[in-house]
């Protein structure tokens, strides 16, 4: 096993999944590694989230330690010696620490971006039951962007054939390597109990920012929207696989 590179905790993950043609996504594709898909269908996700109590190699960094991020990314699978890993492949990360995004492209040469970013957590009770209000902005092409969601009740253990559990049961990382090869790492976690999102918002220049082929797609409903409680994550130091 090797070492771990990270530790932190991931929490109030908003997660809005939206279908796309697998032919947008197969250039993204690390080598060695394949498209993968729940029932047929192929998944790109906008997640926002707390990154809390950071440490790197077991040391907290002065003033960042805690802070947001929002990804897109899709899902592919790679087979190891036990069999299929299924992991994630970022398509943009988006931080508020330009070290942060320097360190992530060094080590794992993710595309980090690096933006004024900040977060909302609200709970109040609405109508006798508790109600959540997560966003998470961006402030991009002179204007705040961003995502939010809003749930309402208690969340619930992840079932073990849903579309949540595919999105977020995927304990690998995948990485193009810019000489054409493909690194892995992998991410611990305990399963997260979700929330079935009520309302939802997305606003962002998505041409300028994630590029002109996930315009119709993210300008859709998405496919579902939900809110994952998190937990404490470990994430391993990286190796090249091909």
């Amino acid at each position: 096993m090797t070492q771990i590179f990270l530790t932190a905790e991931w929490r109030y993950l908003a997660m809005l999944n939206y279908e796309i043609d697998p032919a947008i996504l197969r250039p993204l594709v690390p080598r060695g590694t394949e498209l993968d898909n729940w029932n047929g269908r192929y998944f790109v996700s906008l997640v926002g989230f707390q990154f809390l109590n950071t440490r790197v190699l077991g040391l907290p960094i002065p003033f960042h330690i805690n802070f947001e991020e929002a990804n897109l990314r899709f899902y592919v699978r790679y087979r190891g010696p036990e069999g299929w890993r299924r992991g994630v492949v970022f398509i943009k990360e988006l931080v508020p620490r330009r070290a942060i995004a320097a360190v992530a492209r060094l080590v794992y040469n993710e595309n980090y971006q690096a933006l004024p970013m900040t977060n909302v957590v609200k709970q109040e009770k609405l109508n006798g039951q508790q109600s959540y209000y997560v966003g998470y902005s961006w402030y991009f092409n002179q204007r705040w962007q961003g995502v939010e969601v809003q749930a309402q009740g208690q969340p619930a253990p992840l079932l073990s054939d849903s579309e949540e559990a595919f999105i977020t049961e995927h304990y690998w990382g995948y990485t193009a390597l810019r000489n054409g090869g493909t690194a892995e790492y992998q991410v611990e976690h305990p399963p997260w109990n979700v929330w079935t999102a009520n309302d939802v918002k997305f606003d962002c220049d998505v041409a300028r920012l994630y590029g002109e082929q996930f315009v119709k797609t993210l300008q859709a409903a998405p496919s579902s929207a939900f809110l994952a409680d998190g937990s404490a994550v470990i994430v391993r130091k990286g190796q090249r696989i091909s």
